[in-house]
């Protein structure tokens, strides 16, 4: 018996090209590129590869998913069919081979509808329940393949930071005042017949947000995953600053301009030194009021701080930061994984009992399910003190301790330059 020809040996053009002739005559549009393409792929993969041949005369022959099924036909038909005699010994090596209809697993195109439809729902319905259980889970019992969907989940997240109304005013076509600047110059158009009356209304910008993240040992399990959320904020969001803190504060907003997260949580883990270290949490707000919140940087912004206010430093520099730091901004909100889900969580460590009556709102940060409830809530941030306090109420499991506040009168601003008439004897005659 003569030995089968070696497959490199083997001429297999003539016979791709009269493959691409069958499918040419059975409708589909295969020009000379296409089987050129073909054969050049083909000599890089093994020809005697069922699943290569098909796949590779799958991916150039076939421009249009409705020739798909007839690629299939044509393919079985002239390669696998075993009622016609074959000279070619690439033909003959592939009907002989037994796993050829095995190995060759073509999708099929003509299933029934309805059935595919169940079965497409049934699938998508799988994936939202494992997506939603996913959610409510928390990062400290995420396995790492868990936490990577989750980053992955995360980065699709879009903050929108509230607005407020900023002191210059723009044209409008209603407003509360007039434009005589325009309306002059349309009515000097009209020889001086006044048209129309124009407005003016103030501009609306977006309030900064400021993310103060707590890098601590305490807080391992979780600030990784808080640093991918301030990430996707600093990338949405318009004025975005990002903190860490441990036992000093890092700003680590240059670092996170970075498109790719992990490069970015990268970059900002080498800046924070400190990283699953001790906690200063005093100490850290201290510095960030006396280096950039005196400066403006929060002055009428959102600060988020992610923090299990376990603190290791002076009490009393904890509550004068805090006190400073909530005069200075407009919202403080505290982000703290402890509280979970329990709708009745009462403060309990030392740190988060100071922080207490200068907290606006209290959320939690432990799983994806709690950062949503902050991007939903982030935009009515903006409100008025006693509508912010309703719409947070109504949110189940977010109470707010903006009630716990100090109700004595707020203290007077100084006004630096200036003399207090008060405190001037009434004998004393103060100068004009």
């Amino acid at each position: 018996m003569p030995a089968a020809p070696e497959l490199e040996r083997v001429p297999f053009t003539g016979l791709l090209v009269a493959f691409a002739g069958e499918l040419r005559a059975a409708g589909l549009a295969v020009g000379s590129g296409d089987v050129l393409l073909y054969c050049s792929a083909l000599s890089r993969l093994n020809p005697a590869d069922l699943v290569d041949l098909y796949w590779a005369g799958r991916t150039t022959l076939v421009n249009r998913h409705d020739d798909v099924a007839v690629y299939d036909r044509v393919f079985r038909r002239f390669f696998l069919a075993a009622g016609e005699e074959a000279s070619d010994p690439l033909t003959l090596m592939l009907r002989a081979s037994a796993e050829a209809q095995g190995a060759l697993a073509i999708p099929s195109t003509d299933t029934e509808p309805g059935e595919s439809e169940h079965e497409d729902d049934a699938i998508l319905g799988w994936m939202a329940s494992d997506v939603e259980a996913l959610k409510h889970k928390s990062f400290a019992a995420c396995t790492p393949e868990e936490l990577a969907a989750l980053r992955r989940i995360m980065a699709r997240i879009k903050l929108t930071p509230p607005r407020r109304r900023t002191r210059r005013s723009t044209a409008a076509r209603t407003g509360p005042r007039p434009d005589p600047r325009r309306t002059v110059r349309e009515a000097m158009r009209m020889h001086g017949e006044p048209s129309r009356l124009y407005w003016r209304r103030r501009k609306v910008r977006l309030r900064p947000l400021i993310l103060l993240l707590d890098v601590s040992g305490s807080m391992a399990d979780y600030s990784r995953s808080l640093l991918q959320f301030a990430h996707s904020a600093a990338r949405s969001a318009g004025r975005v600053e990002v903190f860490c803190f441990g036992t000093r504060l890092t700003r680590v907003t240059g670092a996170l301009e970075c498109r790719r997260p992990d490069e970015a949580l990268e970059r900002a883990a080498r800046a924070a030194f400190d990283w699953d270290g001790g906690t200063r949490i005093g100490d850290s707000l201290d510095a960030f009021v006396r280096d950039w919140a005196r400066r403006g940087l929060c002055r009428g912004g959102i600060v988020v701080i992610c923090s299990d206010g376990l603190d290791r430093g002076d009490p009393a520099v904890l509550a004068s930061a805090l006190e400073r730091l909530t005069r200075l901004s407009h919202r403080l909100v505290w982000l703290n994984p402890h509280k979970g889900d329990d709708p009745g969580f009462r403060p309990s460590t030392l740190g988060m009992m100071i922080a207490a009556p200068h907290i606006d709102l209290l959320l939690s940060g432990h799983d994806l399910s709690s950062l949503e409830k902050l991007a939903t809530l982030l935009p009515t941030l903006g409100l008025r003190p006693a509508a912010f306090c309703g719409s947070a109420q109504l949110i189940r499991g977010l109470p707010s301790v903006a009630a716990h506040r100090d109700p004595s009168p707020p203290r007077r601003p100084v006004v630096r330059g200036a003399r207090r008439l008060s405190a001037a004897p009434h004998d004393t005659q103060i100068p004009a």
